[in-house]
């Protein structure tokens, strides 16, 4: 903070002693003149400033009259031109050319013995599946009887016969179990008399059954109506599976208390 002096004051007549400023020297980078040799080189001649700087040419270089017209080179004599396009000699009767690879082999022999003992070629058999007379070979066709004439045609797989094998195995097992309760008195079978009036008795019922559902009222709109016509339904689809039940098995067994 400067003190404050008004421009009238007593100690403005003292005099002062001028205090000179000097600089500080200014600053110069080591790299200075690298730099400068850099930036020249790496500048090309179109972005200098002035003109680029080319060597001049030497005065004795000028340009000459008819220099930059083309060139014709110089005409040969009219001999020389027939001479380069005369074409070699036609060969004469008694000389026999030399092409390719010489054989002594008698093509024409040859040719008839391979036709005489060759076999001749089957034509292929196809067939056509439209008027325009569109072919197709018929051995991929699916209509030649391939499958017929294989030696395996007609055999029982492999694994049919041990599935076979196996039915009858467990059917004999049952028939054993089964004789061996009738002779213990465990079980018997019931005779086709007896099975007939088994079936009927049931048919009947399920009859009886039915003409009673059918009597039931057009409109089920109490507790009682709709228990007892559960009922019935219940009943019809157990005698239903009765009857399905014998009539799929010839042979039944029943089991002694």
């Amino acid at each position: 903070m400067t003190d404050f002096c008004p421009a009238e004051n007593i100690y403005n007549l003292i005099p002062r002693e001028q205090t000179i400023l000097t600089k500080a020297p200014r600053y110069t980078s080591t790299f200075r003149e690298y730099v400068r040799e850099e930036s020249k080189k790496n500048k090309s001649l179109n972005r200098t400033m002035g003109p680029a700087k080319v060597e001049v040419p030497s005065p004795k270089e000028f340009l000459h009259k008819n220099s930059k017209e083309p060139k014709v080179s110089e005409r040969k004599s009219d001999r020389c031109m027939v001479e380069e396009t005369r074409r070699p000699p036609v060969p004469r009767r008694t000389e026999q050319p030399i092409m390719g690879v010489q054989t002594k082999k008698n093509f024409i022999n040859t040719n008839a013995a391979d036709a005489i003992m060759g076999v001749p070629k089957k034509p292929e058999h196809i067939f056509v599946d439209s008027r325009k007379g569109d072919k197709h070979p018929l051995e991929t066709s699916g209509l030649v009887p391939k499958y017929i004439k294989r030696k395996d045609y007609g055999v029982t797989p492999e694994y049919l016969c041990k599935r076979n094998e196996e039915v009858r195995r467990a059917q004999e097992e049952y028939d054993t179990y089964v004789r061996e309760r009738i002779k213990q008195g465990a079980m018997k079978q019931i005779s086709d008399e007896e099975r007939e009036s088994v079936l009927e008795g049931l048919k009947k019922n399920w009859d009886e059954l039915h003409h009673e559902y059918q009597g039931l009222s057009v409109v089920i709109d109490t507790t009682p109506k709709k228990m007892h016509k559960e009922r019935l339904e219940i009943q019809m689809r157990q005698l239903e599976r009765d009857i399905e039940l014998i009539e799929r098995h010839r042979i039944i067994y029943i089991a002694n208390n």
